[in-house]
């Protein structure tokens, strides 16, 4: 196939890159390359692109535009179209702001991801009696999965690549089919595909240290979503002419997460087709069966479901049910209500008050340790503090929560 990105434009000089964007192309390459780090600095900005192919026989490509162009260049490209849109939407679906970024993309994407609400999500595991805190998205997984949609672009359909941030998902969509066909191939598969649509443009980034080759990147993704309890990456490649990935950035389905938690050794095509069954996706024969034979799932065709019973292992429900711990704040309110009601109380009523509460799968030594840990906390927060001595103390409420 004709490789687009490595045609040269004709009437392209080396004053339509952008200074900033060969500089930062220059430190990428300089920290994939460090053991070239000398033989590099010697090289002149003209002599760096001939290397990584962005320049050929002196002239300006398409992939040198899209990588280190300047904003004002794009129309080397027109009718053609290199820019990535950002869009806000709202729970509802409903856009609520919006932004396009072009050339150089070396750059831009650091920009679209400075518009990127990242926020701290909290999930609750029965292997411990603290929330699990995380970021929503994995810096890196949403950096390979931008990278991606620039290399694979297929930039003659004239069309944008668009990012589209709701309130727990990123939906990536760029336009081209998915040449390795489908996801599970990929995932097992040891060799490249027989070609990329963007020839030249893949070797750059590749060499720029922005995408992996092989498909590792798109392994790597899937294991990073694994290892962080999350729904899988989402591939929608029921379109021909484009390849959409959503990103869900919380739980989706607790049984499918504390599968993943005390299943470390799950095969990665078995935690997919676990995934398809937490989102109510349609399952392959095969995939079924083989869920089926681990007793991974339940239920029938088409309402299955991932197994309670190999999610709390040989846990009979009563353990597992008081194994569970309710969360911080339920205890702070406890002791908050307590003494708005009663005035004081001594360490000894407090223990009273939580110690059957605390999760069994605690020591008593620790259950007590956790109830002093969290009156500590609570006294550093200004919540409660003492009155009296040492051995005979006892809780009160500070001021502004005796109302």
């Amino acid at each position: 196939p004709i490789d687009w990105s490595a045609e040269v434009i004709e009437n392209a000089t080396f004053e339509d890159l952008d200074q900033e964007a060969i500089a930062f192309a220059r430190d990428e390459y300089r920290n994939k390359h460090s053991q070239l780090s000398n033989e590099i600095d010697r090289w002149s900005d003209r002599e760096f692109l001939n290397r990584i192919g962005l320049i050929f026989n002196g002239g300006i490509t398409n992939a040198a535009i899209i990588l280190l162009g300047r904003s004002e260049s794009t129309h080397h490209l027109s009718p053609l179209v290199a820019q990535i849109t950002w869009i806000l939407k709202d729970a509802a679906g409903i856009e609520k702001d919006y932004a396009h970024f072009g050339p150089p993309f070396i750059l831009a994407v650091d920009q679209v991801f400075a518009r990127i609400r990242n926020l701290t999500y909290r999930y609750m595991t029965d292997e411990t009696l603290f929330p699990i805190e995380l970021s929503q998205y994995d810096p890196w997984v949403m950096r390979e999965t931008l990278h991606n949609c620039i290399a694979h672009q297929d930039y003659l359909q004239a069309a944008r690549v668009s990012v589209v941030e709701g309130e727990d998902y990123l939906l990536f969509t760029n336009r081209g089919t998915f040449i390795p066909g489908s996801i599970e191939s990929l995932i097992t598969g040891d060799r490249p595909p027989d070609y990329y649509r963007n020839q030249l443009l893949v070797e750059a980034m590749v060499k720029l240290n922005m995408i992996d080759t092989v498909g590792s990147g798109i392994k790597r993704m899937f294991r990073s979503q694994r290892e962080r309890n999350f729904p899988l990456p989402d591939y929608d490649l029921t379109d021909p002419t484009r390849v959409s990935v959503r990103i869900t950035g919380k739980v989706i389905d607790p049984r499918y997460t504390r599968m993943l938690i005390r299943h470390k050794d799950l095969d990665m095509l078995d935690v997919i087709a676990l995934d398809k069954v937490q989102k109510g996706y349609r399952l392959s024969d095969s995939e079924v069966k083989s869920l089926r034979s681990k007793k991974l799932i339940e239920g029938r065709r088409p309402n299955l479901y991932v197994s309670e019973k190999v999610a709390v292992e040989t846990d009979t429900k009563e353990d597992y049910i008081r194994k569970r711990s309710f969360d911080k704040q339920y205890f702070k309110d406890m002791v908050i209500e307590y003494l708005k009601k009663y005035g004081e109380a001594d360490r000894r009523t407090i223990e009273k008050l939580l110690l059957g509460k605390v999760s069994d799968a605690l020591t008593e030594e620790q259950k007590r340790q956790y109830i002093k840990d969290l009156l500590k906390d609570m006294r550093k927060r200004g919540i409660i503090e003492t009155i009296g001595k040492t051995r005979g103390s006892r809780w009160i409420l500070a001021s502004e929560y005796r109302l």
